[in-house]
């Protein structure tokens, strides 16, 4: 229970009018958008942590375009790349890298 507040726990609630709704769908278009913007990219994953409603995603990307940037540079990339979608969600977590020689 919340401190206090007598109520039970929160949940997120999904919305199915959500244009990112399918876990696979918006996985997918948000993959094509990543490879797009992140063409030297060596590894993409984008996986729908919301249940599958398209509210939250967890992004790995693995790319050459971020060497010799900090990590906050290459998430506000990502950020960028994404900014039309991230309208649509809840959340997003970042996880950004450059590959091993």
């Amino acid at each position: 229970m919340a401190a206090g507040l007598g109520r039970g726990p929160l949940f997120l609630r999904c919305r199915s009018w959500r244009s990112l709704s399918s876990g696979s769908e918006g996985e997918s278009h948000l993959t094509r958008v990543l490879r797009e913007r992140f063409p030297r990219a060596s590894s993409i994953k984008v996986v729908d942590i919301s249940g599958g409603c398209g509210a939250m995603y967890e992004i790995h990307i693995e790319s050459e375009e971020f060497r010799e940037k900090r990590t906050v540079q290459q998430h506000q990339m990502v950020n960028q790349a994404l900014s039309e979608e991230i309208k649509h969600m809840h959340g997003l977590r970042i996880f950004t890298s450059i590959p091993k020689p």
